[in-house]
């Protein structure tokens, strides 16, 4: 179809059929000049399409230069009308220019729109040609208020007046599959085309997105000049605008309609782009739901059913699944045989999608998955030249990637990292410093091998959009570890909390941010120094502490930091116990978090005097009385708990623990209170149940002793309690009451508990080292009762000499177990023979 004489091909964005009609029409037309719907800036940069480094899915990027969080892209992929009609003009030194509304304009009209709706204006729409907005006219943009435009789908209406419901069916019977059969005229299906979408445009009006009718008065204003300066125009552009390029109208008329646009200054560039964004599910709004189909048809050179069939065989291969040639020939004779029946001219994907599962897939949907996610869709991630346009920053991240071998990749990988080397450090370096810039390209996760401080494991994707976050970040630095540094000391002064600005000490140490982290820790220090909250303290400490072991691990200087967290561990010691007082439940539960995490992060620290004196406090708050009517007191929440931090550390022995545990179960204390105080000294587990059951046989006697009026009530604490227990030790501890086994609570000091022999018998204690020994690959070889010293069960896990002994001795595990755990394991008692009988 033609408008002033200029050749306009409509298109639907992203169609292999499209692309390959728009082919052979610049072919016949031989134009002197080509116009692509897409914003005029992209003038200045698309000579770069020719560059043998581009490589498509690729995006122009435009952003406002003083708000670069205002961005829109213009994706396109090799199978894209728009990419196909840029490279054949740019191959033959055929003049390419952008005609659409321009960015500059598009970027003030959000933000007026968004202005209006702050102030309860009507909903604008969103950026005319940005991700989310199809520029012919598909689906619907939804706003931020709720509110939509009214869209028609063109696509949509023509597959159902055609008889089809489905669309993309439709598409590739109607132009997919028949585009390339069209004999003669190159231009005739794009003249079918042009007056369909006259009729909708006759029957649902102009209704598109509401800034379309500016979009396409700009368009008809370059049109027009370019066919004063060429004779010979072809337009690209969305099928849907055709009949309104067409339309006569008077040049001063679309120059009124343009008159008093409010601009912004903008800068574009091109950027990566993945087939996965360019997906519907993605939520873009010109999305298909194959890309990765339709790269194949357009690509492939000829039988694409077959060629497909062999891409999925040789997926389902490399996951291990038994498909053969066999498989293929039956899968392509399967979706053919289909197509004939469904009437359609040739395969499409749905026929070949059922052909897989029937065949390849044993009709399971779980293989069809992977297929869909790898091959429909794809993570094919493309390449700019280095030539494009960046702002520093970004040239300064893609010298590191390449310097570190960090290609960036569309499909999501594990990458694990051993600090002890020098690359691997250096790329952990550089992924912190991104997430602290807000550049997410990796995610820290737990690591599968080791849980050591040397090692670090992430998780890595990188999505187009971060091509955004980087050009956000250049306002702080053209290099990432300065941008890195310059964000870390901003964000130390505007951080609300103290804990934050711990957190961000720590981060800064793991980055390697030397420059920034003097100024944060002056932050610290003041922010600790004013506050007064040993709450506030104590969720800062354990980010603190780990900074300190972070920087021995990594060789950073951290005295500094050691010196304010040793500060920051005498205030809360000296704090908390005052702010222990009065509590109520939900206080109380609260404060515990902090007891622990204080606690735990004290045993990190080297000063010897300082856990010391953070014991004694336990100590005093283990010791101190309840609440009473007339004066606060400490919630047996966290007398229990710091009853047991106290054992946990071997700082408490069980001979005391049952005598605390015998204040709190006695007459004198409320069921509740009582009930509180189990709470906090059995969370986190109930070994200590199973293994001391003196302490169970005065739970088991307070239990069985509590009123009938106040069981309701403890009853909520107590199920809270146990269902903390792992299931075996629920299961144990149940067999010992059932048993009644659980002693009463008059048992003396000295006596053995039930199920445990009175003297260890160290020749049953020795029968588990031959296995040890076997599991353990030591001497194989040898008599596996015997080391080579003579010592039986030496060195397993020791220095040289040591035998099980010694290791038990200098890791002595938890504190309920040591005292059995070094006397059945004395290096005297372990010369005992056992017999072959007995050592399995």
């Amino acid at each position: 179809m033609s408008g002033d004489d200029a050749a306009l091909l409509g298109i639907r964005h992203h169609g292999p059929g499209s692309a390959r009609a728009v082919r052979a029409a610049l072919e016949q037309l031989k134009p002197d000049v080509v116009l692509v719907e897409g914003p005029p800036e992209a003038d200045a940069v698309v000579e770069l399409a020719a560059d043998e480094q581009m490589r498509p899915p690729v995006a122009l990027l435009a952003h406002a230069v003083d708000d670069t969080s205002k961005a829109a892209f213009w994706p396109v992929a090799e199978f894209s009308p728009e990419w196909v009609a840029i490279r054949h003009a740019l191959e033959r030194s055929v003049p390419v220019r952008f005609i659409d509304l321009p960015a500059a304009h598009t970027f003030a009209l959000a933000a007026a729109e968004e202005h209006e709706r702050e102030s309860g204006g009507d909903a604008g729409g969103e950026a005319a040609g940005a991700e989310g907005e199809g520029a012919e006219g598909e689906g619907g943009q939804e706003h931020e208020d709720g509110t939509a435009d009214v869209r028609v789908d063109p696509i949509g209406v023509l597959a159902e007046t055609a008889g089809y419901d489905d669309a993309e069916r439709w598409w590739e019977d109607a132009v997919e599959h028949r585009v390339a059969d069209e004999g003669g005229d190159a231009l005739a299906p794009f003249t079918a085309l042009a007056d369909a979408m006259g009729a909708l445009r006759e029957r649902y009006g102009d209704g598109g997105h509401r800034n379309d009718p500016l979009r396409e008065a700009h368009m008809r204003l370059r049109i027009r000049e370019a066919k004063r300066e060429f004779e010979r125009v072809a337009v690209v552009c969305g099928a849907w605008h055709v009949p309104a390029l067409a339309r006569r109208t008077t040049v001063t008329a679309d120059r009124q309609m343009l008159k008093g646009l409010p601009r912004t200054k903008v800068e574009i560039t091109w950027v990566p782009w993945t087939h996965r964004r360019l997906g519907m599910q993605s939520g873009y709004g010109a999305g298909i739901a194959s890309p990765g189909w339709y790269h194949h048809l357009f690509t492939a050179p000829d039988r694409p059913v077959a060629r497909w069939m062999t891409k999925v065989a040789g997926l389902l291969r490399e996951e291990d699944h038994p498909v053969s040639s066999a498989h293929v020939i039956e899968s392509v004779r399967l979706a053919e045989t289909l197509a004939v029946m469904r009437g359609r001219p040739l395969a499409g994907l749905t026929e070949a999608t059922d052909a897989v599962r029937s065949v390849m897939c044993d009709g399971s949907d779980v293989p069809l998955a992977l297929v869909r996610d790898r091959l429909v869709v794809g993570d094919d991630l493309g390449e700019v030249p280095d030539s494009a346009p960046a702002v520093p920053l970004q040239r300064d991240l893609a010298r590191t990637q390449r310097a570190l071998r960090l290609k960036p990749e569309a499909l999501e990988r594990d990458l694990d990292l051993d600090l002890r080397k020098e690359t691997d450090a250096a790329r952990s370096r550089l992924l912190h410093r991104l997430r602290l810039l807000g550049i997410d390209w990796g995610e820290q996760t737990r690591g599968r091998n080791s849980t050591g401080t040397f090692r670090e494991t992430w998780r890595l994707r990188w999505e187009p959009e971060l091509a955004v976050r980087v050009a956000e970040a250049g306002v702080w630095g053209t290099t990432v570890a300065s941008a890195a540094t310059a964000k870390a000391q901003d964000r130390a002064v505007e951080a609300p909390t103290l804990a934050e600005v711990t957190a961000l000490a720590e981060r800064c140490l793991l980055a390697e941010l030397p420059d920034a982290l003097p100024a944060v820790m002056r932050v610290l220090a003041d922010r600790a120094a004013l506050d007064a909250d040993v709450g506030h303290l104590a969720q800062a400490l354990p980010a603190l502490v780990r900074s300190v072991r972070y920087g021995d691990v990594r060789g950073t200087d951290s005295v500094a930091l050691r010196e304010v967290a040793e500060g920051l561990a005498v205030r809360v010691r000296v704090g908390l116990p005052p702010a222990c007082l009065g509590l109520d439940a939900d206080g109380a539960r609260e404060m515990r978090r902090h007891l622990d995490a204080a606690h735990q992060a004290t045993g990190l620290l080297e000063d010897q005097p300082i856990k010391d004196q953070w014991a004694a406090m336990l100590t005093g708050l283990a010791n101190r009385e309840g609440g009473g009517d007339s004066s606060p007191g400490v919630s047996g929440l966290l007398r229990g708990r710091a009853a047991r931090l106290l054992l946990d550390d071997n700082r408490l022995d069980t001979d005391e623990a049952a005598r605390l545990m015998g204040l709190a179960f006695s007459p004198g204390t409320a069921p509740a209170e009582a009930a509180a105080w189990i709470e906090g000294f059995l969370a986190g587990g109930g070994m200590l149940l199973v293994h001391d059951e003196r302490l169970l046989g005065l739970v088991d006697a307070w239990l069985t002793g509590v009123p009938p009026e106040a069981f309701n009530d403890v009853l909520p604490l107590l199920r809270r309690t146990f269902s903390e227990f792992e299931s075996g030790v629920r299961r144990t501890v149940g067999e010992l009451v059932r048993r009644g086994d659980a002693p009463a609570p008059a048992v003396g000091a000295g006596a053995a508990p039930s199920g445990f022999a009175a003297v260890p018998d160290a020749a049953r204690a020795d029968a588990v080292l031959p296995v040890l020994r076997l599991l353990l690959g030591l001497d194989t070889g040898a008599d596996p009762g015997r080391d080579p010293g003579g010592a039986t069960g030496g060195d397993i896990g020791g220095g040289p000499g040591g035998d099980i002994g010694d290791d038990l001795d200098d890791d002595p595990g938890p504190p309920h177990l040591r005292g059995r755990s070094q006397q059945a394991h004395r290096p005297e008692q372990s010369e005992t023979h056992v017999p072959e009988g007995e050592r399995r």
